[in-house]
């Protein structure tokens, strides 16, 4: 694979809504076609792990209202 060339952004110019967009942008561009995009070894690792331990009862789900009440408290 060849070098590639990178457009780039006046990042600097960017209001955050237009970095939102943009970022928008590439996550769909990349989420089309999701075999495209390798994961790394650690990931399937880092999930079996989480499955484990919601198999094991050591942790659990927390309903979306709730966790962001918590965040929020700790934050």
């Amino acid at each position: 694979m060849g070098a590639m060339s990178v457009p780039i952004l006046p990042l600097n110019e960017m209001s955050v809504e237009e970095k939102l967009q943009t970022m928008e942008a590439l996550w769909q561009s990349l989420s089309a076609d999701p075999g495209a995009v390798e994961s790394p070894a650690w990931h399937e690792k880092e999930l079996r792990e989480r499955e484990r331990n919601i198999e094991s009862g050591e942790s659990k789900f927390v309903e979306w209202e709730k966790a962001k009440v918590d965040i929020r408290r700790t934050s």
